[in-house]
């Protein structure tokens, strides 16, 4: 009896300290992905959508990446009383407020190289369609950020991965063209914005794809992964899910 239970422990703790050795050896091949994240400021109604944000810090810390923040040193398009969600007087800087959300380590986007990363991810938010470029008012007319569009190209021609989340995906169809993105499924009660900008995407001569919260969309051609998060009206753990997969698919192309 006493050797049958000994026999059982020893075999418990060889498959223990298997999957520890493991995990320990995903975690260190993990270590030397660097991945630069590019922020929009700080709240979903003018800047990054922050528990997005957080969600791909998460994910990214959880997958054992080392990531520096970058966000562009420019005036926000306009700024949101959150409380109310009506427009403010006041003037905010994309760059400070994002620094809110990074705890101060962030750096200006135009300092970000390609070369000294392995993949590149933006959070969504409106931030990402009213300060990296003007979706939020033009639609697939919009304009891009000098520095978000050269640093979008930037990584595709070196071949790196680009991970986009909720409305930041146009930001890949307006500079990528026939590249594949997803923001949600079409024609769904449960993401109301997802129809009309799948249309917009699509007229651009790019694909969209339909994908549910907890999915991601890879296109391999391009090395782009996408989730439609907060484009869905879901519960903040399915976001997070779905965020959670759109870093899995960056970190394993990285």
């Amino acid at each position: 009896m006493l050797l049958s239970l000994f026999q059982h422990s020893s075999r418990s703790l060889l498959t223990l300290r298997t999957v520890q050795t493991l995990n320990k050896s995903f975690y260190s091949s993990q270590m030397a992905k660097r991945v630069a994240v590019v922020l929009a400021g700080c709240g979903v109604y003018d800047g990054s959508e922050i528990h997005e944000a957080s969600a791909v810090l998460v994910h990214l810390s959880r997958g054992g990446a080392t990531v520096q923040m970058f966000a562009p040193n420019v005036d926000q398009m306009h700024v949101v009383n959150h409380l109310k969600g009506e427009p403010s007087e006041e003037k905010r800087n994309v760059l400070v407020e994002s620094a809110r959300l990074a705890r101060g380590n962030i750096q200006d986007l135009s300092k970000l190289s390609a070369k000294d990363h392995d993949a590149i991810i933006f959070p969504g938010g409106f931030g990402a369609a009213k300060n990296l470029c003007t979706w939020a008012v033009q639609g697939k007319d919009c304009s891009v950020n000098d520095e978000v569009k050269a640093v979008l190209q930037a990584f595709h021609s070196e071949g790196k991965p680009i991970g986009l989340c909720c409305i930041s995906p146009v930001l890949a169809a307006k500079v990528l063209p026939g590249c594949e993105v997803t923001v949600g499924i079409e024609k769904d009660s449960k993401y109301p914005d997802t129809a009309g900008t799948a249309d917009a995407i699509n007229q651009l001569g790019c694909k969209h794809v339909s994908k549910g919260v907890g999915e991601s969309h890879v296109d391999e051609k391009n090395k782009l992964v996408t989730t439609c998060a907060f484009m869905c009206d879901a519960p903040i753990h399915e976001i997070f899910d779905g965020i959670g997969s759109m870093v899995q698919g960056v970190l394993k192309m990285a």
